[in-house]
């Protein structure tokens, strides 16, 4: 929930506005309704809200830095005034539709009936909280590519971000000619992606028995509820995500055949194969009645909402920094691949559908076949090289003795 703070909204002020972990919205104290809000990423966009027949309305005015204080305090005005009375908050040409009324119909139409749970926040957040602060106001047909790359450009210190902004514009922008809403071609196609770097955490053997005796002592201290523990043994021993795990129900569970079904994950419905060891938690998990979830959580029915919260007091314990849940599934294909499981079983058994997927695991898989490679060729050394050894041995020997 946002924090709600008063203060006159100038650009001395909006520049010194703190960011914090949450977002925060500071509404001015001279003109109701006009508002800054600040994200966590740092970016601080202009709002409007006010009322009209007992109906709320919010409207996105820009992001500062790009209107500035005294043009979002005009438009604030000339909009609550046009809410009031009835009309459109912001004036426009008929016929003309706005950056934000394209990016309202793809969500509704492209992202909600096309997409997974998941997927529709993390892309409504990206429009919400850049694309529509950034150019919502812009008529579709008069986007350029100034507007992508001055975005793009501003959110360059959070890259992956950036790159999601773009991804997301070039579907928009496709979008807008095929419902004819605009013609002359994409404006994204020559703004350039960010590099990405891939981050990459594979626990050791020695991080491995760690991790599982911290779990054992934390349970058994009672600082640990066994939900979330086995929440955490099962994503170690199956590889699966964190969603895979966590929104998991006991109907989907066959112990019998000693597999997972899992009917929606992120690669589509897969089977996943369960160990001896996988299977032993979930048979000894309590279940709680009318609740038909793995892993429950504190709210009655639900599942646990918050995995993160549990694994940082384990991860604290366990000494291991940095290391976040998803590493969990990294280190799984790294422990297959040491046991000499090839690349295309280890994305089986992760659930990919493309192999490009899978090999960014490769450079593990060459540190493999090296491993591999060496144990051959000591084991035929030690055959085909035993009577020069002895030579050597026996030479060294004679010059000692007759040292």
């Amino acid at each position: 929930m946002a924090k709600l703070k008063y203060r006159t909204i100038s650009k001395r002020t909006v520049d010194a506005l703190p960011v914090e972990d949450r977002e925060a919205v500071f509404w001015d104290d001279k003109l109701p309704g006009f508002g800054v809000r600040v994200y966590p990423s740092g970016s601080k966009v202009y709002v409007v809200q006010t009322r009209h027949r007992s109906k709320s309305r919010r409207v996105t005015l820009g992001r500062h830095g790009v209107l500035t204080a005294d043009g979002a305090r005009r438009e604030a005005a000339l909009a609550i005034s046009r809410i009031k009375s009835g009309q459109e908050p912001v004036e426009k040409a008929p016929g003309t539709v706005t950056v934000a009324e394209l990016a309202a119909r793809y969500l509704r139409e492209h992202v909600e009936v096309r997409c997974k749970e998941s997927t529709q926040r993390m892309y409504r957040s990206v429009v919400e909280r850049f694309i529509v602060p950034a150019y919502g106001h812009v008529a579709v047909e008069e986007v350029e590519q100034q507007h992508i790359a001055k975005l793009h450009f501003e959110l360059r210190g959070i890259p992956y971000q950036a790159n999601r902004a773009l991804e997301i514009g070039v579907k928009l922008f496709n979008l807008a000619e095929e419902w004819r809403l605009r013609t002359g071609g994409n404006p994204c196609r020559f703004v350039r992606k960010y590099r990405e770097t891939k981050r990459e955490r594979f626990l050791t053997d020695a991080e491995f028995r760690r991790l599982g005796e911290v779990l054992e002592e934390m349970e058994a201290e009672g600082r640990l509820p066994a939900h979330p523990a086995a929440a955490i043994r099962l994503l170690m021993l199956t590889g699966c995500r964190r969603n895979e795990i966590v929104e998991l129900e006991w109907k989907d569970v066959d112990l019998g055949a000693g597999e997972l079904r899992l009917r929606d994950s992120k690669s589509g419905a897969r089977l996943v194969p369960l160990s001896p060891a996988a299977a032993r938690v979930l048979a000894e998990l309590p279940r709680v009645e009318g609740n038909p979830w793995v892993i429950p959580g504190t709210k009655r029915g639900r599942h646990l909402a918050d995995l993160n919260h549990y694994w940082e007091r384990v991860r604290e314990r366990a000494e291991l920094e940095e290391v976040r849940l998803h590493d969990l599934r990294h280190s799984f294909a790294s422990r297959a691949l040491a046991l000499g499981e090839s690349l295309s079983m280890i994305g089986k058994l992760l659930g990919h559908n493309k192999i490009d997927t899978t090999s960014r695991y490769a450079h593990l898989a060459r540190d493999s076949i090296k491993a591999s490679s060496a144990r051959v060729a000591d084991s035929i050394g030690a055959d085909i090289l035993t009577r020069e050894a002895r030579r050597r041995e026996q030479a060294e020997e004679g010059a000692a003795a007759r040292g």
